[in-house]
Protein backbone atom coordinates (compact mmCIF):
# COMPACT_ATOMS: atom_id res chain seq x y z
CA UNK A 1 0.00 0.00 0.00
CA UNK A 2 1.34 3.47 -0.76
CA UNK A 3 2.14 5.61 1.43
CA UNK A 4 -1.55 7.52 2.53
CA UNK A 5 -1.70 11.23 1.39
CA UNK A 6 -2.68 13.79 4.95
CA UNK A 7 -2.85 17.60 5.09
CA UNK A 8 -0.10 18.87 7.28
CA UNK A 9 -2.09 19.14 10.43
CA UNK A 10 -3.32 15.26 10.96
CA UNK A 11 0.45 13.95 10.52
CA UNK A 12 0.25 13.49 14.26
CA UNK A 13 -2.72 11.21 14.12
CA UNK A 14 -1.03 9.60 10.71
CA UNK A 15 -1.22 5.74 12.99
CA UNK A 16 -4.94 6.68 13.74
CA UNK A 17 -5.75 7.39 9.81
CA UNK A 18 -3.74 4.68 8.53
CA UNK A 19 -5.31 2.00 10.73
CA UNK A 20 -8.99 2.76 9.13
CA UNK A 21 -7.58 2.36 5.31
CA UNK A 22 -9.90 -0.26 3.23
CA UNK A 23 -9.90 -1.20 -0.01
CA UNK A 24 -12.85 -0.54 -2.20
CA UNK A 25 -13.50 -0.43 -6.13
CA UNK A 26 -13.79 2.75 -8.06
CA UNK A 27 -16.58 3.05 -10.62
CA UNK A 28 -16.24 5.32 -13.77
CA UNK A 29 -19.48 6.12 -15.43
CA UNK A 30 -19.76 6.68 -19.53
CA UNK A 31 -22.62 7.44 -21.70
CA UNK A 32 -23.10 4.47 -24.41
CA UNK A 33 -26.23 3.31 -26.30
CA UNK A 34 -24.79 0.43 -27.37
CA UNK A 35 -24.71 -1.80 -23.51
CA UNK A 36 -25.27 -5.82 -23.60
CA UNK A 37 -28.29 -7.24 -21.15
CA UNK A 38 -25.36 -8.56 -19.34
CA UNK A 39 -23.13 -5.98 -18.29
CA UNK A 40 -22.09 -3.72 -15.89
CA UNK A 41 -24.14 0.04 -16.22
CA UNK A 42 -26.57 2.54 -14.48
CA UNK A 43 -29.81 2.79 -16.37
CA UNK A 44 -30.32 1.33 -19.48
CA UNK A 45 -32.18 -2.52 -19.38
CA UNK A 46 -31.63 -5.31 -17.43
CA UNK A 47 -30.46 -9.28 -17.45
CA UNK A 48 -33.71 -11.24 -16.87
CA UNK A 49 -34.47 -14.76 -17.74
CA UNK A 50 -37.29 -15.49 -19.47
CA UNK A 51 -40.22 -16.39 -17.38
CA UNK A 52 -38.39 -14.33 -14.62
CA UNK A 53 -41.02 -11.42 -13.16
CA UNK A 54 -40.30 -8.13 -13.50
CA UNK A 55 -39.70 -6.27 -10.05
CA UNK A 56 -43.23 -4.09 -9.68
CA UNK A 57 -43.97 -2.05 -6.40
CA UNK A 58 -46.90 -3.71 -4.54
CA UNK A 59 -49.49 -1.43 -6.23
CA UNK A 60 -48.17 -3.19 -9.69
CA UNK A 61 -45.88 -0.39 -11.28
CA UNK A 62 -42.75 -1.47 -12.80
CA UNK A 63 -39.40 -0.41 -10.85
CA UNK A 64 -36.93 0.42 -13.45
CA UNK A 65 -33.35 -0.59 -12.86
CA UNK A 66 -30.40 1.74 -11.26
CA UNK A 67 -27.53 -0.30 -11.30
CA UNK A 68 -26.24 -3.82 -12.79
CA UNK A 69 -23.19 -4.73 -11.73
CA UNK A 70 -21.81 -8.07 -13.28
CA UNK A 71 -18.84 -9.01 -11.32
CA UNK A 72 -16.97 -10.89 -13.78
CA UNK A 73 -16.07 -7.53 -14.75
CA UNK A 74 -14.70 -6.25 -11.24
CA UNK A 75 -11.76 -6.67 -9.58
CA UNK A 76 -11.39 -8.87 -6.54
CA UNK A 77 -12.75 -7.15 -3.22
CA UNK A 78 -12.50 -9.22 -0.42
CA UNK A 79 -16.08 -10.51 0.93
CA UNK A 80 -18.03 -8.74 -2.56
CA UNK A 81 -19.35 -11.72 -4.95
CA UNK A 82 -16.70 -13.28 -7.34
CA UNK A 83 -19.20 -13.78 -9.98
CA UNK A 84 -22.80 -13.26 -10.96
CA UNK A 85 -24.74 -10.09 -11.22
CA UNK A 86 -25.81 -7.82 -8.95
CA UNK A 87 -29.01 -5.22 -9.82
CA UNK A 88 -30.86 -2.29 -8.21
CA UNK A 89 -34.01 -1.55 -9.02
CA UNK A 90 -36.00 1.75 -7.74
CA UNK A 91 -39.45 3.24 -8.14
CA UNK A 92 -40.46 6.12 -10.09
CA UNK A 93 -41.88 8.54 -7.41
CA UNK A 94 -40.72 11.82 -6.19
CA UNK A 95 -38.75 10.28 -3.39
CA UNK A 96 -36.58 7.59 -6.07
CA UNK A 97 -38.27 4.81 -3.61
CA UNK A 98 -36.66 5.51 -0.88
CA UNK A 99 -39.04 5.38 2.49
CA UNK A 100 -36.58 6.89 4.95
CA UNK A 101 -39.09 5.97 7.61
CA UNK A 102 -38.17 1.93 6.84
CA UNK A 103 -34.66 1.97 4.70
CA UNK A 104 -34.87 -1.83 4.46
CA UNK A 105 -38.10 -2.22 3.05
CA UNK A 106 -37.72 -3.54 -0.59
CA UNK A 107 -40.97 -2.30 -1.75
CA UNK A 108 -40.04 0.94 -3.47
CA UNK A 109 -36.31 -0.55 -4.12
CA UNK A 110 -35.52 -4.34 -5.21
CA UNK A 111 -32.05 -5.67 -4.93
CA UNK A 112 -31.57 -8.90 -7.23
CA UNK A 113 -28.87 -11.63 -7.43
CA UNK A 114 -27.94 -13.95 -10.46
CA UNK A 115 -25.15 -16.00 -9.26
CA UNK A 116 -25.12 -17.66 -12.15
CA UNK A 117 -26.12 -15.86 -15.86
CA UNK A 118 -26.55 -17.20 -19.74
CA UNK A 119 -24.93 -15.00 -22.30
CA UNK A 120 -27.61 -16.66 -24.82
CA UNK A 121 -30.34 -13.59 -25.43
CA UNK A 122 -33.04 -16.32 -26.71
CA UNK A 123 -33.26 -17.02 -23.27
CA UNK A 124 -33.86 -13.69 -21.99
CA UNK A 125 -36.11 -10.76 -22.14
CA UNK A 126 -35.20 -8.59 -25.03
CA UNK A 127 -38.63 -6.70 -25.22
CA UNK A 128 -38.82 -4.14 -22.89
CA UNK A 129 -41.39 -2.03 -24.19
CA UNK A 130 -43.69 -2.60 -21.49
CA UNK A 131 -41.63 -0.07 -19.72
CA UNK A 132 -41.88 3.98 -19.83
CA UNK A 133 -39.16 5.51 -21.36
CA UNK A 134 -36.52 5.92 -18.19
CA UNK A 135 -35.67 8.97 -20.17
CA UNK A 136 -39.32 10.24 -20.29
CA UNK A 137 -40.03 9.91 -16.46
CA UNK A 138 -40.50 12.76 -14.08
CA UNK A 139 -39.22 11.60 -11.04
CA UNK A 140 -36.04 9.83 -11.67
CA UNK A 141 -31.97 10.37 -10.51
CA UNK A 142 -31.11 10.21 -14.79
CA UNK A 143 -31.61 13.39 -16.70
CA UNK A 144 -30.79 14.76 -19.95
CA UNK A 145 -30.18 18.44 -20.95
CA UNK A 146 -33.39 20.00 -22.73
CA UNK A 147 -31.22 20.23 -25.96
CA UNK A 148 -30.37 16.69 -26.25
CA UNK A 149 -33.39 14.04 -27.23
CA UNK A 150 -32.17 10.65 -25.21
CA UNK A 151 -32.55 7.72 -27.21
CA UNK A 152 -34.47 4.61 -25.19
CA UNK A 153 -30.79 2.81 -24.58
CA UNK A 154 -28.97 5.60 -23.75
CA UNK A 155 -26.92 4.12 -20.11
CA UNK A 156 -23.93 4.39 -18.32
CA UNK A 157 -21.37 1.63 -19.19
CA UNK A 158 -19.09 1.15 -16.28
CA UNK A 159 -15.21 0.31 -15.57
CA UNK A 160 -13.69 -0.48 -12.29
CA UNK A 161 -10.36 0.31 -10.55
CA UNK A 162 -9.06 -1.37 -7.19
CA UNK A 163 -8.65 1.80 -4.70
CA UNK A 164 -7.97 2.30 -0.78
CA UNK A 165 -8.79 5.03 1.13
CA UNK A 166 -9.14 5.91 4.86
CA UNK A 167 -12.28 6.56 6.66
CA UNK A 168 -14.81 9.73 5.66
CA UNK A 169 -15.58 12.22 7.83
CA UNK A 170 -19.60 11.70 7.44
CA UNK A 171 -18.86 8.31 8.43
CA UNK A 172 -21.09 7.03 11.47
CA UNK A 173 -17.95 5.19 13.27
CA UNK A 174 -15.64 8.68 12.53
CA UNK A 175 -15.54 9.86 16.05
CA UNK A 176 -15.12 6.75 17.64
CA UNK A 177 -11.66 5.08 15.29
CA UNK A 178 -10.24 8.88 14.52
CA UNK A 179 -11.30 10.61 18.26
CA UNK A 180 -12.91 13.34 19.60
CA UNK A 181 -9.37 15.36 19.35
CA UNK A 182 -9.53 15.28 15.47
CA UNK A 183 -13.24 15.97 15.16
CA UNK A 184 -12.20 19.54 17.19
CA UNK A 185 -9.14 20.03 14.61
CA UNK A 186 -11.69 19.73 12.35
CA UNK A 187 -14.20 22.10 13.49
CA UNK A 188 -11.58 24.68 14.62
CA UNK A 189 -9.94 24.83 11.15
CA UNK A 190 -12.96 24.59 8.20
CA UNK A 191 -9.67 24.30 5.75
CA UNK A 192 -8.53 21.59 7.22
CA UNK A 193 -11.54 19.44 6.87
CA UNK A 194 -11.88 20.49 3.34
CA UNK A 195 -8.29 19.35 2.06
CA UNK A 196 -8.99 16.30 4.01
CA UNK A 197 -11.72 15.37 2.57
CA UNK A 198 -10.45 16.97 -1.22
CA UNK A 199 -7.42 13.90 -1.30
CA UNK A 200 -10.48 11.33 -1.29
CA UNK A 201 -12.93 13.25 -2.68
CA UNK A 202 -16.67 10.98 -3.56
CA UNK A 203 -17.79 8.74 -6.70
CA UNK A 204 -19.35 5.83 -7.63
CA UNK A 205 -17.74 3.08 -5.81
CA UNK A 206 -18.37 -0.62 -4.54
CA UNK A 207 -17.45 -0.97 -0.50
CA UNK A 208 -14.78 1.30 1.18
CA UNK A 209 -16.61 4.27 2.94
CA UNK A 210 -19.74 6.43 2.48
CA UNK A 211 -19.57 10.03 1.14
CA UNK A 212 -23.28 11.14 2.76
CA UNK A 213 -24.22 14.43 1.89
CA UNK A 214 -26.37 14.06 5.18
CA UNK A 215 -25.97 11.82 8.38
CA UNK A 216 -24.88 8.27 8.06
CA UNK A 217 -28.38 6.64 8.01
CA UNK A 218 -26.13 3.79 10.00
CA UNK A 219 -26.04 6.13 12.89
CA UNK A 220 -30.13 5.69 14.08
CA UNK A 221 -29.49 1.61 13.98
CA UNK A 222 -29.62 -0.35 17.34
CA UNK A 223 -26.17 -0.43 18.99
CA UNK A 224 -26.51 -4.45 19.43
CA UNK A 225 -26.83 -5.41 15.66
CA UNK A 226 -24.57 -6.34 13.53
CA UNK A 227 -23.18 -3.61 11.44
CA UNK A 228 -24.12 -2.66 7.91
CA UNK A 229 -21.18 -1.96 5.04
CA UNK A 230 -20.96 0.14 1.99
CA UNK A 231 -22.35 -2.09 -0.58
CA UNK A 232 -23.07 0.56 -3.44
CA UNK A 233 -22.39 4.14 -3.72
CA UNK A 234 -24.48 6.33 -6.75
CA UNK A 235 -22.70 9.81 -6.51
CA UNK A 236 -24.04 12.75 -8.46
CA UNK A 237 -22.07 12.63 -11.96
CA UNK A 238 -22.75 15.28 -14.42
CA UNK A 239 -19.26 15.34 -16.19
CA UNK A 240 -20.98 13.87 -19.41
CA UNK A 241 -24.18 16.43 -19.05
CA UNK A 242 -24.15 17.26 -22.47
CA UNK A 243 -25.85 13.34 -23.48
CA UNK A 244 -26.79 11.83 -20.06
CA UNK A 245 -26.25 12.81 -16.66
CA UNK A 246 -27.10 11.63 -12.76
CA UNK A 247 -28.26 14.13 -10.56
CA UNK A 248 -29.38 13.40 -7.13
CA UNK A 249 -31.45 16.43 -6.32
CA UNK A 250 -29.23 19.06 -5.04
CA UNK A 251 -25.91 17.29 -5.35
CA UNK A 252 -27.00 14.26 -3.78
CA UNK A 253 -25.65 10.65 -3.32
CA UNK A 254 -27.01 7.18 -3.17
CA UNK A 255 -26.02 4.53 -0.91
CA UNK A 256 -26.54 0.73 -0.18
CA UNK A 257 -25.57 -0.72 3.20
CA UNK A 258 -25.58 -4.25 3.69
CA UNK A 259 -24.19 -6.82 6.37
CA UNK A 260 -21.11 -8.27 6.03
CA UNK A 261 -22.10 -11.95 7.12
CA UNK A 262 -25.67 -11.05 4.16
CA UNK A 263 -23.34 -10.35 1.86
CA UNK A 264 -20.53 -13.45 2.20
CA UNK A 265 -23.97 -15.42 1.82
CA UNK A 266 -24.89 -13.30 -1.45
CA UNK A 267 -27.93 -12.41 0.76
CA UNK A 268 -29.38 -9.31 -0.44
CA UNK A 269 -33.04 -9.24 0.99
CA UNK A 270 -32.00 -6.94 4.21
CA UNK A 271 -30.29 -3.52 2.61
CA UNK A 272 -30.48 0.04 3.54
CA UNK A 273 -31.22 2.33 0.48
CA UNK A 274 -30.63 6.28 1.35
CA UNK A 275 -29.99 8.89 -0.73
CA UNK A 276 -29.87 12.42 -0.01
CA UNK A 277 -28.79 15.85 -1.36
CA UNK A 278 -27.36 19.52 0.43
Amino acid sequence: MSRLELPDGLEQFRDRFEATVKPYVEIQAHPTKAATLWQSKFAGFPYLPKGFDYPKTPDGDYLYLLAQINFSEVPRLEGFPEKGILQFYIAGDDLYGCNYEARMSQKGFRVLYFPDFDLNEDNLITNFDFLQNLWDREFTPFSTPRFYTPDRNDCFALTFNQQSAPITTCDYKFDELIGSDVCDAFVNDVDLDYAYNDMYPVGHKLGGYPDCVQEDPRRFLPEDIEPYLLLLQIDTDMKSAEEIGIQWGDNGTCNFFIKDSALRRLDFSDVIYDWACG
